[in-house]
């Protein structure tokens, strides 16, 4: 028998949580939660979760203090993190997922969407992992499928599930240019909508942790962007 996903839903709306934690069993999930960010924290900590639900705005550790200690630190760095936000403006969605948060649900929002969500996160989190098999070199940068790791130069570099899809996908096309749009297919998924700008979010959240080989990601004006093996092909 299969083991249950475990989802951790830290936010401090307990009558949401209540009623987040019923949905989850009833979709066959195992359902832990959090009021406050702090607890969260130290419950993903843990308990390692399949996935995190996490409220964007909580009174003390706020929603984003705690994404950014989960993608900061190697043991939870790779837990998918689905933020829930009660304001639905571009800004707020460009924040979490510039977080590292890999989806986003803006409140108020209904319990088929949620489960829908959480359901895609899953799938892109088991895709990546049955999938990978490849190690993909790209100049200085080694793509290890099979374990999930990205190395610069021999040093590991931290990237959330989301990050790791999109160095994969780029060094996959090898020096092809990949528009936005595909893109959001093969890192996102097609099923699920987010704005324009979320890919452009991940990049600059991913050349952010390249540093001095940022210029890796190169932006094609007005088409996409592809992955340089070496600065020279970039024209900079």
């Amino acid at each position: 028998m299969a083991r249950k996903k475990k989802i951790l839903v830290v936010d401090d709306e307990r009558d949401l949580v209540d009623l987040i934690g019923m949905n989850l069993l009833r979709q066959g999930y195992e359902a832990v939660t959090a009021h406050d960010g702090k607890v969260g924290l130290e419950m993903a900590r843990k308990l390692a979760p399949d996935l995190i639900l996490l409220d964007l705005m909580m009174p003390g550790l706020t929603g984003q203090e705690v994404a950014t200690r989960l993608k900061g630190d190697p043991q939870t760095a790779n837990i998918p993190v689905l933020m829930l936000t009660a304001r639905g403006e571009e800004t707020d969605i460009i924040v979490g997922l510039s977080l590292g948060a890999d989806d986003y649900v803006t409140k108020p929002f209904s319990m088929k969407v949620l489960m829908a969500r959480i359901a895609a996160v899953l799938r892109r989190k088991a895709a990546t992992a049955e999938a990978g098999q490849q190690i993909l070199s790209n100049g200085p940068m080694v793509i290890d499928e099979a374990r999930h790791e990205v190395t610069l130069e021999g040093r590991p570099i931290t990237v959330t599930p989301t990050e790791f899809k999109l160095l994969t996908a780029l060094a996959l096309a090898r020096g092809r240019v990949l528009s936005r749009d595909q893109l959001t297919d093969r890192v996102m998924g097609s099923e699920v909508y987010v704005t324009d700008r979320a890919i452009d979010v991940h990049v600059t959240a991913v050349r952010k942790k390249l540093g001095d080989y940022q210029w890796m990601i190169h932006t094609v004006r007005g088409v996409g962007y592809k992955l340089l093996e070496t600065k020279d092909e970039g024209g900079i």
